[in-house]
């Protein structure tokens, strides 16, 4: 049944895209200092590379419990809460910068990924109410408005470090402090405007039971093109992780600047965020299917050109990234819209937070595996490798769409 609720699904997009902001301005302020805060509590370069992990394990593990609250009482519950875990988590985090803890702070991370997993939520919320002809859109406008906040919340950790240095507090508490709050006003927000609940309205009055068993027959009770798109997600995350976390590096070792590194990294993300409204338009005109195959061949062009480039060569780096910033966001919004179409009634929140659980992991693994490829071998082989990895992804969604 399609409910006409336009005027309250408006609202539920306002009210999701002020929360995103707030949310992911939190989630980019507390991780920007992450690694180096741990490594300067610890003394020790891995535990840098652990911080970041434990993130999105925080993500990971929250997605599937946040999923069956969803199903029992709705979207308002779980960001609520996802966003209070997460601001007791960077609470906890600048305590442990102020005691010196490395300890004490790997695992506020994983408290703190759980504003992360609200941030990925988000974006379902977005489609509960829409239009079969409009969900793309409306989940898209969601992830579109995560740009603000990751381009702000970066540059938000260091006058916060200014600020608390000024109390007699270390700087790197300020960027938790700043994250703690922000995730405190999105979860305020949600709790007083997003009324009605978009996934209570859209049940409507029919009773329907709630999914409550094991991920293996979630999986099992999708169908063909639902596992293409959880599958899709969570190949897309990944390769983009792995290429992205270790591009910094490729360049660093070929002697390229800061500056050169900022601006690589701004341009990746804007083309990450900046033209989802265009991929979802894109999904509601073509299909998630065809979409989701475009996604598929940007990566592998992607990960073609940022492989074979020089550390100092710049246009070839800038384009490749772009080109992967592009292929990440046709993947997640193309498969986010076709697992919420393919998947209906009680099984479609389950579904959900499975994607968002497989989006994690691979986004961990991802990381993982870059820096080991890298060590062992050289940011060509990484290419080389994650284009082999998203290649029968391109060909399985060609031959869908065919």
């Amino acid at each position: 049944m399609v409910i006409a609720a336009e005027p309250v699904q408006r609202r539920v997009l306002k009210v999701l895209a002020v929360s995103q902001v707030l949310g992911s301005s939190g989630v980019a302020t507390g991780l920007a200092l992450s690694a180096l805060v741990a490594v300067s509590l610890s003394g020790v370069e891995a535990v840098g590379g652990f911080a970041q992990t434990c993130a999105v394990v925080g993500a990971a593990v929250s997605a599937l419990p946040a999923a069956r609250l969803a199903q029992r009482a709705g979207r308002r519950p779980v960001l609520v809460l996802c966003y209070g875990v997460g601001a007791v988590g960077a609470l906890l985090a600048a305590v442990a910068v102020v005691l010196g803890s490395w300890q004490l702070l790997l695992p506020s991370l994983v408290l703190f990924g759980a504003a992360g997993s609200a941030n990925l939520a988000a974006r379902y919320a977005g489609a509960d109410l829409a239009a079969p002809h409009e969900r793309a859109r409306s989940l898209a406008l969601v992830v579109w408005a995560a740009t603000v906040g990751a381009v702000a919340g970066p540059n938000l950790a260091a006058p916060a470090g200014r600020v608390v240095a000024g109390l007699g507090l270390p700087e790197g508490s300020g960027a938790y402090l700043t994250s703690a709050v922000l995730f405190g006003a999105a979860a305020l927000v949600v709790l007083r405007f997003l009324r009605p609940d978009p996934l209570v309205l859209a049940r409507g009055s029919a009773a329907e039971p709630v999914e409550t068993g094991p991920r293996g027959r979630v999986w099992r009770s999708l169908p063909a093109s639902g596992r293409l798109a959880v599958v899709g997600i969570a190949v897309s995350h990944g390769v983009m992780v792995g290429l992205m976390a270790m591009a910094p590096v490729h360049v660093g070792h070929a002697g390229g600047s800061l500056s050169l590194v900022g601006v690589l990294v701004s341009l990746h993300v804007a083309a990450m965020y900046g033209l989802s409204p265009l991929v979802g338009r894109l999904v509601d005109r073509w299909g998630g299917g065809a979409v989701q195959a475009l996604g598929a061949a940007l990566l592998v062009a992607a990960a073609a050109l940022v492989g074979s480039a020089a550390g100092d060569d710049p246009v070839r780096l800038g384009v490749g990234l772009v080109l992967l910033g592009l292929g990440w966001s046709a993947g997640v919004i193309a498969g986010s819209a076709l697992l919420t179409q393919v998947v209906a009634g009680a099984r479609r929140t389950a579904a959900q937070g499975l994607s968002d659980l497989c989006m994690n992991c691979a986004g961990a693994l991802g990381g993982v595996l870059a820096g080991l490829v890298v060590t062992a071998w050289s940011y060509a082989a990484l290419g080389l490798l994650a284009g082999f990895v998203v290649l029968p992804m391109l060909v399985v969604a060609v031959l869908r769409v065919r």
